[in-house]
């Protein structure tokens, strides 16, 4: 019988591949493997999730026609003003800390004024943490007092802290102004915290209003493996694959029926935090940005990258992890991109700055001169510095093709 793994050997960062045959067993058996699911996976299934502050506010694309993503990736937070900078110039230590962190989001939200902010893990450096929930509280606090809508997903280190994975995910669920979801309410087996899909409907007023024509996808990646044969970190379960495949199918069905009924599926961006394998098929030939560490993916391959692309609707992928690599390659039709390390209590490099990627959707206008579907996506970086200087310019898709920004 063909193995159903592709597998990667981690031996001192060099990473060794050995490619088996795959992708057809992980989502067609998907419903068979969540009847051996581990028990604990089965007791969170039964858990209830915790009740949000206040109503889910509505994403939607201003009267400009565009809807701006603010990716904050990595912020390490830990106790604030005691917690000091890692991996900066011998001129930047003094003072340094957390809260440069803090300042970094509040000029990107100033500079770019996002429509919203997606945290994509390790919001926390827990073991650093005295108390994960004041530290979570104080991560998010210029997205809250902005009044942005944002929402997070977990990392490998959020839960290293004085709260569970669980417990974290039910923190942020709490918070003022975000859509973050602790898990859909329509899957009773899924594996991880801060599995959910969000919607962003078309300019008020115009006849794509009520429908969504950018669907955002949220993913838990784990943090390491649960599985003694499989060292390494965590990976995106055939259960979190299956929830995927039908709420892409679902919304697709939506944004090709009427109202408004078009003849494509609305494109699709996922977030989540630890990159897949597929991310190590580039080189400085193929890729916008730098990479200047190695893909730290788990050490299987469980096939999401696959079944993204079977699903037709992704365009873009965003993670974080890797924090000295901020390139976009594109495979097989989908981005996948890192954003680059964000927080100063992260590892990073010093004389490289700290970083955050933009990404901005478009529509297209209409015969009548109103907004219609989307029709193109593009991304950036800015630096954290004097200028917060923008580099690596890239449109990531569009109706017509992909390649540099002109």
């Amino acid at each position: 019988m063909k193995q159903a793994f592709s597998v990667l050997v981690n031996i001192n960062k060099r990473k060794l591949w050995v490619s088996l045959p795959f992708h057809g067993f992980v989502v067609a058996m998907a419903v068979l493997l969540l009847c051996f699911v581990p028990v604990n996976v089965l007791a969170a299934a039964r858990r209830q999730p915790p009740v949000q502050q206040q109503l889910p506010q509505k994403l939607m694309f201003g009267q400009n026609g565009e809807f701006k993503i603010l990716q904050v990736a990595d912020m390490h937070y830990a106790d604030g003003k005691t917690t000091p900078c890692l991996d900066v110039l011998p001129s930047q230590v003094h003072g340094c800390s957390d809260l440069n962190t803090s300042a970094f989001i509040q000029r990107m939200i100033e500079a770019e004024k996002p429509n919203f902010i997606v945290f994509t893990g390790d919001n926390i450096f827990g073991f650093d943490a005295t108390d994960s929930a004041k530290s979570l509280n104080a991560a998010f606090a210029p997205a809250i007092a902005a009044g942005i809508p944002w929402a997070a997903v977990l990392g490998n280190h959020d839960q290293e802290g004085t709260l569970s994975r669980e417990g974290v995910m039910k923190h942020i669920v709490g918070l003022k102004h975000t859509l973050s979801q602790f898990n859909p309410s329509e899957a009773h087996i899924i594996d991880g915290f801060g599995n959910y899909n969000l919607e962003v409907g078309g300019v008020e007023g115009s006849g794509f209003a009520n429908k969504s024509v950018l669907n955002l996808y949220f993913l838990d990646s784990g943090d390491y493996s649960t599985v003694p044969a499989i060292p390494g970190y965590g990976w995106i379960k055939p259960s979190q694959q299956l929830w995927f495949q039908r709420t892409s199918a679902k919304l697709q069905r939506a944004h090709m029926s009427p109202p408004m009924a078009q003849k494509s599926s609305a494109p699709g961006l996922v977030y989540f935090h630890i990159p897949l394998p597929e991310f190590a098929s580039f080189d400085s030939s193929n890729f916008t940005g730098v990479k200047q560490e190695g893909i730290s993916s788990a050490s299987v391959n469980s096939g999401f990258f696959t079944t993204m692309v079977e699903a037709g609707d992704v365009k873009a992928v965003f993670t974080g992890h890797d924090h000295l690599n901020d390139f976009c390659g594109q495979l097989t039709g989908i981005q996948l991109c890192y954003a680059g390390g964000f927080g100063y209590h992260a590892y990073g490099k010093a004389g490289w700055s700290r970083r955050a990627r933009v990404v901005v959707a478009s529509l297209e206008k209409t015969e009548e001169g109103g907004w219609g579907a989307v029709k193109s996506i593009k991304t950036w970086k800015r630096l954290d510095g004097q200028h917060l200087t923008a580099i690596d310019g890239r449109v990531l898709w569009s109706k017509n093709s992909a390649g540099k920004v002109k």
